[in-house]
């Protein structure tokens, strides 16, 4: 917590205590002997009468704390929150209540959020697992008005528009078939009959089809 003096006397007290001489003193040195900084004791004892004062000063005390037994604990091997779990009780017994009370309740909470059984997302599995290919063919000129779109869409993959020959490891289009271009693009529908449960529009129920 690296707030200046003068800034938190400005903040909180309306720049009471103010000293020039001070604008570059930070509250974690100040708080170590206030006295040094602020020589009037009418206005020191004034100042120290504030509950922001009181709870200002709490807070950086406590962070000076937990500063100072950290690197008790550096010194010592203790690293993260696990080497801290298997700290030896001695090593544990080197820092102040206030710092094993917040290192025992961080790791609690790593331990609960790590162990917490995993959410099961009921027919999840049973949608992908019985999900089925599909494709859309459009009809010829003369049966577009059977459906009204042109296209009508038919259960499988489509068969493939490229034949391939074995060249070495890999598998070449085999151009002397007569194959023209790229392989067009195919609209193709995955279809569950247990729905997709988990998709954007779950408010409005779980959706079948998927358009690819």
């Amino acid at each position: 917590m690296d707030i200046k003096l003068n800034d938190f006397l400005t903040m909180e007290l309306d720049g009471k205590g103010i000293l020039r001489a001070n604008r570059n003193v930070i509250l974690k040195e100040f708080f170590k002997d206030p006295a040094r900084y602020i020589r009037n004791k009418g206005v020191l004892r004034e100042i120290q009468a504030y509950d922001c004062y009181v709870g200002m000063e709490r807070a950086v005390k406590e962070e000076m704390i937990f500063d100072e037994d950290i690197n008790k604990l550096y010194k010592n091997g203790v690293h993260t929150l696990l080497g801290w779990s298997k700290a030896a009780a001695a090593v544990k017994a080197g820092v102040h209540n206030f710092t094993k009370n917040s290192l025992d309740a961080a790791h609690e909470e790593l331990r609960r959020q790590t162990t917490e059984a995993a959410i099961i997302l009921e027919g999840l599995y049973e949608s992908v697992y019985n999900a089925r290919w599909h494709h859309v063919v459009e009809l010829p000129d003369g049966e577009k008005q059977k459906t009204g779109t042109g296209m009508v869409v038919e259960e499988g993959e489509p068969e493939q528009s490229w034949t391939y020959k074995k060249v070495g490891g890999i598998l070449e289009k085999d151009d002397d078939v007569g194959q023209s271009g790229a392989a067009p693009p195919r609209l193709m529908v995955l279809t569950s009959d247990k729905g997709w449960p988990y998709t954007l529009n779950a408010s409005q129920g779980p959706m079948k089809d998927f358009l690819l």
